[in-house]
């Protein structure tokens, strides 16, 4: 009869820990539904859970900041939303999450301590303003998806992943470096409109499906070696991109933009299945850095540049476009010679072979009227203010508005 007095009441604390995190077999370890903590002590009740088999999620609006140590697995998703008062979120043990990792909107958080987690099965975090550094000693090698917009982190460290199939690092104001040891995104590499000084670095990257690399003061791809679809830097300040080993991008290659960029060095790169855009790169004084480029869709150059240079050029089967504040009559008259319908440039052909002209009374620059390569009308000063210029840059250009 004794033991009846110790056992009835453990009896009822189990069933009302299952009855409150949705236990299935009366285990507090697992639940059908998303298990959802409003404090601190609910989640000390499931430190004795090695593996949580299920997802958790913190209320919104939860005041306490929450501390998982001793779960070293949830075998679902771990979500935080909205709470404005949560400074620590920790978790000792864990090393993986299953499914989603995603914080979104913590306006107070500030320390993220997950010295042990190695993977999950994708880090979705938006608008942590004051999270300024990452406490992921082992760090993260494994994702299918990273997506980090609108925090106070200064680096990723902790963050240095081998695959993943998207990362997308927008918007985070204080961002100064990107450094992973990633070898191939086989969807989409966006990093963007992040800290002024940003420096981009993927020493191992070999391929990608799409990069897209925005506002960055330097770029490191040493390895790359293709891009299935396109590849673009816009409004950069960094002063040169070398891939040494590129090959082939099968969409577009676009620097457009980058107003300290003097070089650019692709001596390897054959192919380019869309078109090729060197825009308003104003510190670019030669286009000579597509020594081996055979094939390309179109060819759109604007800027200050006084030489473009493709001297391995076998096809551009769409239209061809140069307009240079500088004399490019040189290269254009280099250009001319292989332009035409059953030549190597066999679309549309603007490129001034005459130097430009000043005109008395507006203070503008000729267009080299005098070429009949060159449509009446075509503007040799024009620059691009801004990458999404180029839109309708093209449209004029390529004959499509």
């Amino acid at each position: 009869m004794a033991s009846l007095r110790y056992i009835v009441p453990a009896l009822a604390v189990a069933s009302g820990v299952s009855a409150q995190f949705g236990g299935l077999g009366g285990s507090p370890c697992s639940a059908s539904t998303p298990t959802t903590i409003t404090s601190q002590a609910q989640a000390t009740q499931l430190a004795a859970c090695s593996t949580y088999q299920g997802s958790i999620t913190i209320a919104n609006g939860t005041t306490d900041n929450i501390d998982l140590s001793g779960i070293g697995r949830i075998a679902g998703d771990l979500i935080v939303e909205g709470s404005d008062t949560m400074t620590q979120f920790t978790a000792t043990q864990l090393s993986v999450i299953d499914g989603s990792f995603s914080l979104t909107s913590l306006t107070a958080l500030a320390t993220l301590n997950f010295p042990s987690l190695l993977q999950a099965g994708d880090i979705n975090w938006n608008a942590l303003p004051v999270l300024q550094q990452l406490a992921f000693t082992q760090g993260v090698r494994k994702l299918k998806s990273l997506t980090i917009q609108n925090t106070g982190l200064q680096a990723l460290t902790g963050i240095n992943l081998v695959t993943a199939d998207q990362i997308f690092v927008v918007n985070n104001l204080d961002l100064q470096e990107v450094n992973m040891q990633l070898g191939n995104v086989t969807q989409a590499l966006t990093i963007a409109n992040n800290g002024a000084n940003i420096k981009v670095s993927f020493p191992n990257l070999i391929w990608a499906y799409n990069a897209t690399i925005r506002g960055a003061a330097s770029v490191t791809t040493p390895s790359l070696e293709s891009v299935n679809g396109s590849l673009g830097f816009y409004m950069g300040s960094n002063e040169a991109y070398s891939a040494p080993n590129l090959t082939s991008v099968g969409g577009s290659l676009s620097f457009v933009s980058n107003s300290q960029l003097n070089n650019i060095s692709l001596p390897e790169l054959t192919t380019i299945g869309g078109a090729l855009y060197v825009v308003n790169d104003t510190s670019l004084e030669k286009v000579n850095g597509f020594p081996a480029l055979q094939t390309i869709s179109n060819v759109l150059g604007v800027g200050s540049f006084n030489e473009f240079d493709l001297p391995a050029l076998k096809q551009v089967s769409g239209a061809f476009n140069l307009s240079s504040t500088a004399d490019i009559s040189s290269s254009c008259k280099t250009f001319k010679a292989i332009a035409g319908p059953n030549s190597v440039i066999r679309g549309k052909f603007v490129c001034p072979t005459t130097a430009p002209t000043s005109t008395s009374g507006n203070g503008g620059s000729g267009t080299g009227s005098g070429s009949s390569s060159t449509p009446s009308g075509a503007a040799n000063g024009m620059l691009v203010p801004s990458a999404t210029g180029i839109l309708g840059l093209v449209a004029v250009m390529f004959g499509l508005l």
